[in-house]
This record gives C-alpha cells, structure tokens and sequence, in this order.
C-alpha cells in the first residue's frame, strides 16, 4: 500500500517548490520529486521522468515572470533524470550533473559491469548525459540562490546532491521513508558510507529528498543509515563464521522475515557488503569475485 501523495505543486520553504511526478511504486514512495528554486532565474533539481504532464507541472510552477537558467540532476535512474533534456528543450536551459550515466564508478564497480553484472531497483538511463560537467564544489548562482554540489557517490557513481545555504537536495543518497538502495555495480557501498560521514561534517538544518517528506533532522538520519548498516555488516560476519557462504544464502538466512519476492533485492544488498567487507580485508571471495562467489571471514 502506497502512502497517500501530498498537494503537489507545494512549498516547502522560501524561494523552494516541490513538484512530485506520477510515478509512484515501491521503489519511488508517492514518486519522484521535482524541486523549483528561485523567484526570477529558477533552477530545476530533478525534473524526473519524461512524462508530459509532469513537464507541463514542472512549467506551470515556475513563479511569474521566472524563467529556468539551470537544470541540475542528482543521478541517471530512470526516475530521475530522463525529463531533463525534454524540459531543457522547452525552456532552452542547460542539464548540468557530476557526468553520465557510469561517471564516478570505482574500478571494482567497473570490473563487476565489465564481468556483465546490471544494475537493479530504479534502472539505469544509459542515454543520459548533461550538456555541462559539474566538479565537486562546483556552484551555479541565480539572482537569488546559489547550489553548490557535492559529489556523492553510493546509490549512484554519478550522484550529486546541491546544497542551497545550510540546506541539501540529497537525491537518493538520504530518503526519510526507507533505507538508501545501494545495488552493484550502479551502487557501491564503501563510497554509500563516506558520503554519509563527509556530510555529516556540516550542520545541515534540512534535506530535501529525491522521494518522501523533508527531513528535518538530518544528522540524526544520517547517522541511523550508518549505524544501520554497520548492524547489516555484523550479521553478515556472524552468519560466516559457519563458513564460507554466497550471498543469496546469508540473504536467505539473514533476512527471514522478508517476502519471497524481495529477497533478489536483499540478496544485492548482502553482495554490496561482501564487496564492501573484500575490500576492507574482512573477506575474501573464493576466485573471482563475482555475484556467485563463497565467501569466507579473514578477520
């Protein structure tokens, strides 16, 4: 059951409207969110799926007299990024983001998509790329906002958020309604947990994520999703203390009250931490690491 979806377009905060696509599943919440800032030059965070009335929403929000200078993407899923470049042909605007769809992947994510691994959950749009690149800390300023990005790699190599003032648009690294999806090769857990702690480095006041309600305690968040999966880390080197083990089978053993139909999910989740674990010398796969290795505990 989907939670009811709030009044769309609303504002959250002074110069800030969220507009929320049609797409809601379980992956998505009540959709994806699309973020209007600004008064006179708008930028776009996120415009989303290309679906026509979403567009035409994205449109009807703009303040009078507004026009859209900069569309800014936080990642290429397909619930994301695909209405970029259909929205910059309507308002003659340029997509920026940190790159395409496979920018920033580290090289155990590259060999594991070289080995033929896809990504899972959202899906990949493979067609995007922004008209221009985005460097880490990078801004882009209007007449009255300036978004800086920060290069946040974890649900996605290619994954910026943008702060605005002691603010984030987070995408999907922070969501308040569910744990972060972290699904290999697209994924990569090790750099899922140093983007959390670099931005807990900052006295943030307010997040605004990819999908859900604001999060207005966003340390707090922050160091739940840490913790949480430092707990996920200590039932995986539990269960292999038995011995070696695949992930599809400490996902079976660990996640035992989980519908049938979701354990493919849980199981990427458990392999985002063997990759994690092999690389911090915790693990090691037997051979080759792949989806289907044994793995077993060398510490």
């Amino acid at each position: 059951m989907l939670p009811p979806q709030p009044p769309s377009p609303a504002t959250l905060a002074p110069g800030v409207q969220r507009i929320i696509a049609p797409n809601p599943s379980p992956m998505t919440y009540w959709g994806t969110n699309t973020y209007v800032i600004g008064q006179s030059d708008v930028a776009v965070i996120d415009p989303g799926p290309a679906h026509d009335g979403h567009l035409d929403a994205i449109i009807a929000a703009m303040p009078l007299g507004g026009h859209v200078v900069a569309i800014l993407v936080t990642h290429a899923h397909l619930d994301h990024s695909p209405g970029a470049h259909a929205l910059a042909k309507r308002v003659s605007a340029p997509v920026y983001s940190y790159g395409p769809w496979n920018a920033g992947r580290s090289h155990v994510m590259q060999d594991l998509a070289a080995q033929g691994m896809s990504g899972g959950g959202e899906g990949v749009d493979r067609d995007f790329a922004p008209d221009s690149l985005l460097k880490d800390g990078a801004e882009i300023c209007g007449s009255d906002w300036a978004l800086k990005a920060i290069h946040t790699p974890g649900h996605m190599g290619n994954h910026h958020a943008y702060a605005l003032d002691d603010t984030l648009f987070c995408g999907d690294l922070v969501m308040g309604w569910s744990s972060s999806l972290v699904s290999p090769p697209d994924g990569d857990l090790t750099d899922f947990m140093a983007s959390c702690r670099r931005l807990l480095e900052q006295p943030w006041s307010r997040f605004f994520p990819g999908h859900g309600d604001p999060i207005d305690d966003p340390l707090e968040r922050l160091n739940w999703l840490i913790t949480h999966r430092e707990r996920r880390e200590a039932q995986i080197l539990n269960a292999l203390i038995d011995g070696a083990s695949t992930a599809e089978r400490l996902a079976r053993k660990i996640y035992i009250d989980t519908p049938v139909a979701l354990l493919p999910a849980a199981e990427r989740n458990v392999f985002a931490h063997l990759v994690d674990l092999t690389g911090r010398n915790l693990v090691a796969p037997q051979g080759v690491l792949s989806t289907r290795s044994f793995f077993v505990r060398t510490a």
